[in-house]
């Protein structure tokens, strides 16, 4: 039933620009260490770079595991589910990298996100995937669910930060600096927007 893909392109490319919602996976080297799952939606802060590349905006939070995982060893998983039309669940395995703000490629990698305006969500970083295993299996546990639109509450609590503010949020919190693990999470102070 599930079949190996060489890159994203054509149907499996429809199918994940198509969906609301996706998860990431991804875990520190240490056998003993926290595997961190994390839902992502927000229509418009996901894009398919390439073939190979794929990016999502990764916004203001009370974690940073993603990013101290990817510092560590860059491994993820990325997964769409279909809950709605044919089964369907796709997974992007491959090497992933948090692009700062304050990183050269950041100006240029947020011209692949046109429909959304990052400001008010707090942006922390682009985490770009390379992918090296591309996977569809067939969903058919995955429940029919409907999607009728993503919250605003995100945007409006982070809508009330600018960059000092949003630092000082950043620095209260335990696990942003430092991942669960004890790995460097998100650089701190929050380095300024090149944009």
């Amino acid at each position: 039933m599930g079949k190996t893909y060489e890159r994203i392109d054509g149907r499996l490319r429809t199918f994940i620009e198509a969906q609301p919602l996706f998860f990431t996976a991804t875990a520190p080297l240490s056998g003993d260490g926290t595997v961190n799952l994390s839902p992502k939606g927000l229509k418009g802060s996901f894009a398919v770079i390439d073939e190979l590349t794929v990016a999502y905006l990764d916004f203001a939070g009370s974690n940073a595991e993603t990013i101290a995982h990817l510092r560590e060893n860059g491994r993820i998983t990325l997964m769409w589910c279909a809950f709605q039309g044919p089964p369907n669940i796709v997974r992007v395995h491959g090497r992933g990298e948090p692009v700062f703000r304050d990183d050269p490629r950041f100006k240029e990698l947020l011209t692949h996100f046109p429909d959304i305006d990052p400001t008010p969500h707090g942006l922390r970083a682009v985490i770009l995937v390379t992918a090296e295993l591309v996977r569809d299996t067939c969903g058919y546990a995955v429940p029919f669910m409907t999607y009728d639109e993503d919250r605003d509450l995100h945007g409006k609590r982070f809508a009330r930060e600018d960059d000092a503010s949003l630092g000082e949020y950043f620095a209260k919190k335990e696990h942003i600096a430092t991942s669960l693990d004890g790995l460097p999470g998100l650089p701190l102070p929050l380095p300024p927007s090149t944009v």
